[in-house]
């Protein structure tokens, strides 16, 4: 136990030096996953250098937290993209003193390296990252209702070349969504306002999909009905009805549940 001081007890300065020397070793590490070819011997110690002298005062245990979360992020990195393993691995089996509580949980891949719930992100479908973002605008009404205007509205137009202020805009909308989502509609990608148009490019493209029989869109796939409006498919129910997420529907982005016999057809965004 350590002596007290002024009545409170202290650590142990043995416990002092030993955070004091695996701050030493954590900068080893850290140099050395930024060159694994100058590690050494067991200590992993640098080619040509020597284990960082101890500071004047006693690390504290949160100084150590912090520099061991910075050697393991920066080591992550390193070790990543010269296709070396995790620097997980090497911190995971370098040896800490007794007096420090660093479990299995605390080394584990998720908790070391923060790019690990971003692994996969990239992987979505294009049908999926378009119902991801139309779901993000609901809600984005007109203002005042019934001017076709608004900030988000400006906005939708911008992906859209050639578009008008105050016109109607589910099409503006769907090329918006398809264009944050990747996947730019019109040939050249120049988006498309009028709803004759988004069919004649999805003809012309090979997307285009007549409502029949049988016809299910999927997620993320455009909804036509004529020349008047377009939507996008959110979902399709067990019942066959097709829920739609719907730019300039009532004043705003709006979600909605169609029959499916009321589209003339679906444009096909996978």
């Amino acid at each position: 136990m350590g002596r007290a001081l002024n009545g409170r007890s202290s650590l142990p300065i043995t416990c002092a030096m030993s955070i004091e020397a695996t701050l030493a070793r954590v900068s080893a590490i850290k140099q050395a996953l930024a060159d694994p070819a100058a590690m050494v011997g067991a200590g992993g110690v640098p080619t040509g250098g020597t284990q960082a002298p101890a500071a004047s005062a006693p690390a504290s245990p949160e100084s150590f937290a912090q520099a061991l979360a910075q050697a393991s992020e920066e080591g992550s990195t390193a070790t990543q993209a010269q296709g070396l393993p995790a620097s997980t691995t090497a911190l995971a089996s370098y040896p800490m003193p007794g007096s420090t509580d660093l479990s299995a949980s605390a080394l584990s891949p998720s908790a070391m390296s923060p790019l690990a719930s971003a692994q996969g992100a990239g992987g979505e479908s294009p049908g999926a990252r378009i119902v991801a973002i139309a779901e993000s605008q609901l809600g984005q009404t007109e203002q005042p209702p019934g001017s076709n205007e608004s900030p988000a509205i400006a906005q939708y137009r911008s992906a859209t070349a050639g578009a008008i202020p105050g016109a109607p805009w589910c099409a503006y909308f769907a090329s918006w969504v398809a264009r944050q989502a990747g996947e730019p509609m019109g040939e050249g990608g120049q988006g498309t306002g009028a709803v004759s148009d988004v069919w004649s490019w999805a003809q012309s493209a090979g997307r285009a999909i007549p409502n029949g029989p049988g016809v299910v869109p999927a997620p993320g796939d455009l909804i036509v009905f004529g020349d008047e409006h377009v939507g996008i498919v959110r979902d399709v129910l067990p019942d066959g009805q097709i829920q739609t997420i719907e730019g300039n529907y009532e004043n705003k982005v709006a979600a909605n549940v169609r029959s499916p016999t009321e589209a003339t057809g679906y444009v096909n965004m996978s």
